[in-house]
């Protein structure tokens, strides 16, 4: 790998359901539905997952943690970030910033972003200044909109560690 900048997109989405915690950036966020998953079905801790992934071109998570596989059943999502920028740095790349999205229509995220943010500057020992978390909703359209579902996306620069 020669490139000494790289850039990695993640995306996930989850359906919501009863009976379930939300966690979204390893901060569980009080709500009466939670993601459905294999694992915890953090969509952003997934969708970052992918893109550190796909950064150095190591294919996606389904690849590296299977829904097959029992041993990720209610996995903590922060887990496959760890193993994802594991691989990175094996890789010679570190992260240098991440930009996020979460698209749910409820509760409002705003109490939250920066929890969501210090968590993933935590697991990627990133300055917190170099991680945005933001949220939108749908405006009601499709089943995000309507409160059936969440996703997430999230763009990482990664640069290539000096020899």
């Amino acid at each position: 790998m020669s490139d000494s900048l790289r850039v990695g997109l993640g995306f996930d989405v989850h359906r919501l359901v009863e009976e379930r915690p939300l966690m979204l950036g390893g901060v569980a966020v009080p709500h009466a539905k939670g993601a459905e998953g294999h694992s915890d079905g953090d969509c952003l801790l997934h969708a970052l997952t992918d893109a550190l992934l796909g950064a150095v071109a190591a294919g996606d998570i389904g690849e590296h943690f299977s829904d097959a596989d029992p041993t990720y059943a209610d996995a903590p999502s922060h887990a496959f970030v760890t193993e994802a920028a594991d691989l990175v740095a094996n890789r010679g790349c570190a992260p240098v910033n991440v930009d996020a999205t979460v698209f749910l229509e409820e509760p409002r995220l705003l109490p939250f972003k920066a929890a969501m943010a210090e968590r993933i500057a935590a697991l990627l020992n990133l300055d917190r200044r170099s991680v945005s978390v933001k949220a939108k909703t749908m405006e009601g359209l499709g089943p995000i909109g309507a409160g059936g579902a969440v996703a997430a996306q999230v763009v990482v620069l990664v640069r290539r560690a000096e020899p």
